[in-house]
């Protein structure tokens, strides 16, 4: 079974109000066995004019288990408290190669 990806890009525009979310995210992420590989840091565009604001890339075992994550009453909570927190929040869900 492949792993999965979650990529977000997303602009901050209340960092006090994103911490609250900030907060609850990771555990949410861990129920569905999931993990971070980026959260903010560093980037350099190297080809194309992409200027990504911030950047997520989270790992699961599983396409469904990934969904799962997105679509539990824990992660509700947690999205529930970003509300207003960004300017914008682009989330893509991919399945890796074997």
């Amino acid at each position: 079974m492949a792993a999965a990806y979650i990529i977000v890009n997303m602009q901050i525009s209340d960092m006090e109000q994103y911490k609250q979310y900030m907060a609850d995210a990771p555990a949410a992420v861990a129920a569905f066995g999931g993990e971070y590989l980026v959260r903010g840091g560093r980037f350099e565009t190297l080809e194309g004019d992409w200027q990504p604001a911030r950047l997520a890339m989270l790992r699961f075992p599983s396409f469904e288990q990934a969904k799962a994550f997105y679509d539990s009453e824990l992660y509700r909570q947690a999205r529930a408290k970003r509300e207003g927190a960004t300017d914008f929040f682009n989330l893509v869900l991919v399945e890796g190669v074997q």
